[in-house]
């Protein structure tokens, strides 16, 4: 079947479902405000279509890839390749002879063992790279500064602007394996290893106007803790142990990455390159949290994404032009896909289902280092805002700077530049050769940016299901002191499990194959179960807990027997595999993805029709159709999603007061109605310096209409003094909710 077809034929479907749900809560309309949200939906995906589509079907110009003769014109044997039949005559003319005798050099490094070829990259290279290292632990603890409860450790206040949030995400999104499996993929594959990046859309409109207003509005800390407010305390402590063996695994295959890229560069030992990064890491995030993690993924995203686009750009210059590095790029790596199912190893419907169904559904609806950066925002809107920029703009991005090492690889090879190289070798050579002593250093940098961005954020997220889905339970009365000092433990803990499941993961075939086979195991039974209770009123604790526990022995039952997938392969052979307990771990691991969540879909159905909700009530809040409910709960007073605009304000300090753990403010009765503001409303209070992102700024509870107050300004307390307020400057307040 055409590629193409299927996946927007499924992922559609996902996407109608989506769009039925929002008109049905108002959120797509034909005019106003759900107008505009329909355009933005409706633009992304048929933008993501377009460009796929012209990838898939277009007609393009290619040129003969380069092929070394021997002196009778018949092609030589890979082991009779000399690095002399480098560069291709009718590129060595247009060559010095010291860039012939660079071009030599590296492919000699290629066509040697690595054991043989020395260390890549100079002195400078890996000064850059030490002295990145340590920026980064600088930048980590100088803005994770003064946390003093689990709610700043966490989520950092709520009050981060949008694109601070959509960066940050970026950065977590693409990890360090992100830059060797996805290059390794892109120089076999081409364009085809973007496929992940561009599919995410479909789950727009039930992650936008469904899931997460119930989220932001609940106040949970943690997924698991919405599975008990959702279902029962059982049901947590599955989805808790459940999490906590996806998301550290995460950690062990980040780790892993990095030890391996290190092994690459400089011949470190993997396991002892892994133990040197996660100290690294682990070192801001326990002083500053979520803080600290978005931060410092900031300056990591824009990192990654500036020095991932000039290994594209140097690569695209070196062949003399985009369109020579274009016709020298095999047609059959211009394609948006590979192919449908012929090849095990990298099928098109295998991917589909493993990364845009279940592996998205898991990440932007499940993964809690992803919750709590949406939560870590000031506003539902910024949350929005943050998620769509990710998706429609930074993300095209990053599928081109994740895989620009594999690109230009390949492009290189085919003009007969350099000889052919290993796939997972690709991203270093490729950047070693293209660039300069010391911009080699900062490409480095930049995988080490991808590496620490992904893993500060799943040590925090790790941290916050310890503390407040194990450790609460365990003590109830626990202070924010004594919870704060186990957020700490927790985080090096993790790191240093990570570190330990490093050879784990070193025996299997490659990085993503690991990825594929532990996510496709895990993320069905949690993912279905998440949905089916937003989503479906009816769906009780019962089928919840039936659901996840049956999906996931069957799931297993497959790693031992997966014959069983067949039915549900579309045609994708059943790769050979070694002997032992859990060698079928490696058959089917992108088509376990879809046969889980086929089988986890039909359990959560069956179970939700024998066993139905009982009690609506309790579940106010909680599910699609109730984010009225959720806003009450969250303000304390009925509300809705609007908010008021901007309004620059003096300010003066009274006594410390707080109502319902907020501190309280009061308006001059001219500010209240300009805001549209009441008793009992939120307020968004800045230093008046919009490009901190919100670093400076907190919420607060609007007390009442002071008449003492003077007209154009607010009275707040010194605990908001000392965190937005500056002697002889306004603040920026806005109205919430």
């Amino acid at each position: 079947m055409d590629p193409f077809i299927y996946q927007y034929l499924v992922g559609g479907i996902v996407f109608a479902i989506g769009l039925v749900y929002g008109f049905r809560q108002s959120y797509f309309d034909t005019q106003g405000t759900g107008l505009r949200n329909l355009i933005v939906v409706f633009a992304g995906l048929f933008f993501f279509a377009g460009v796929q589509g012209y990838l898939q079907y277009a007609p393009m110009e290619e040129r003969a890839p380069y092929v070394v003769v021997d002196q009778s014109g018949q092609p030589k044997a890979k082991e009779d390749i000399l690095a002399t039949d480098y560069p291709a005559p009718a590129f060595r003319q247009s060559k010095s002879p010291a860039e012939v005798e660079k071009i030599q050099t590296t492919a000699e490094q290629i066509l040697h063992p690595k054991d043989e070829r020395g260390k890549l990259g100079t002195n400078l290279d890996y000064g850059i790279m030490i002295g990145y290292f340590l920026s980064m632990i600088l930048i980590g603890t100088w803005f994770g500064r003064g946390q003093s409860s689990t709610k700043d450790f966490f989520f950092g206040g709520q009050r981060f602007s949008w694109w601070l949030i959509a960066f940050s995400l970026v950065a977590t999104t693409i990890g360090s394996s992100s830059f060797v499996k996805y290059s390794k993929i892109a120089y076999s594959y081409g364009i085809a290893s973007s496929q992940t990046y561009m599919n995410d859309w479909f789950w727009v409109p039930l992650l936008l106007f469904g899931w997460l207003p119930i989220l932001y509005f609940s106040k949970v800390i943690s997924i698991p803790e919405y599975f008990q407010r959702r279902f029962s305390p059982l049901a947590r402590n599955v989805a808790t142990y459940l999490l906590l063996a996806y998301l550290i695994g995460y950690v062990g295959i980040n780790l892993f990455t990095m030890g391996q890229a290190l092994n690459i560069l400089i011949g470190w030992d993997i396991f002892v390159s892994a133990m040197l990064v996660a100290a690294i890491s682990t070192t801001y995030v326990a002083f500053g949290g979520q803080t600290s993690v978005i931060m410092t993924d900031l300056f990591q995203g824009v990192m990654l994404l500036i020095t991932g686009l000039l290994l594209l750009v140097f690569g695209i210059e070196y062949l003399g032009g985009f369109d020579m590095f274009w016709t020298n790029l095999p047609r059959s790596h211009r394609l948006a896909f590979p192919d449908f199912n012929a090849d095990a190893s990298y099928p098109a419907v295998g991917i589909f289902w493993q990364d845009a169904m279940a592996n998205s559904a898991m990440f932007y609806f499940l993964n809690q280092g992803m919750v709590m950066r949406l939560m870590a925002a000031r506003s539902i809107d910024d949350s929005r805002k943050a998620v769509m920029t990710m998706l429609l703009v930074l993300m095209p991005i990053a599928a081109l700077v994740v895989a620009s090492g594999g690109w230009v690889g390949q492009a290189l090879t085919s003009a007969g530049v350099l000889p052919e190289m290993e796939p997972k070798e690709a991203f270093f050579i490729t950047s070693s050769f293209l660039s300069q002593p010391g911009v080699f250093g900062l490409v480095m940098a930049a995988l080490t940016a991808a590496l620490m961005s992904t893993v500060d954020t799943l040590i925090t997220a790790i941290s916050a299901i310890v503390v407040n889905d194990i450790y609460r339970p365990l003590k109830p009365d626990a202070s924010e002191s004594s919870m704060l000092k186990m957020a700490r433990i927790s985080s090096v803990s993790i790191a240093i499990i990570g570190v330990l499941l490093v050879p784990v993961f070193q025996s299997f075939g490659s990085i993503y194959s690991a990825h594929g086979a532990f996510t496709a195991a895990i993320t069905p039974p949690l993912v279905i179960t998440l949905l089916l209770g937003v989503f479906w009123r009816r769906f009780s604790t019962k089928a919840a807990i039936i659901t996840m526990l049956l999906g996931l022995a069957i799931i297993f039952w497959s790693i031992l027997q997966p014959e069983i997938i067949t039915p549900f392969a579309h045609g994708v052979p059943m790769k050979e595999a070694k002997e032992g307990f859990l060698a079928g771990k490696d058959q089917y691991k992108f088509m376990r993805g879809f046969f889980g969540m086929s089988v986890c879909l039909v359990i959560g159905l069956v179970t939700g029709f024998l066993y139905p909700n009982q009690n609506k009530e309790s579940i106010k809040g909680l599910v699609w159709g109730t984010i009225k409910d959720a806003i009450r709960n969250y303000k304390g007073s009925e509300g809705s999603e609007t908010m008021s605009d901007w309004m620059i304000v003096e300010f003066t300090v009274g006594e410390e007061e707080t109502l319902l753990d907020r501190p309280v403010a009061y308006l001059s009765a001219d500010v209240a109605q300009t805001l549209e503001a009441k008793e009992g409303d939120i307020l968004y209070i800045s230093d008046s310096r919009a490009w901190l992102g919100g670093l400076r700024s907190t919420h607060a509870l609007i007390g009442g209409i002071k008449e003492s107050v003077t007209n154009g300004t607010i009275q707040i307390t010194p605990s908001l003094n000392s965190i937005a307020g500056r002697q002889g400057h306004p603040l920026r307040i806005k109205r919430m909710y």
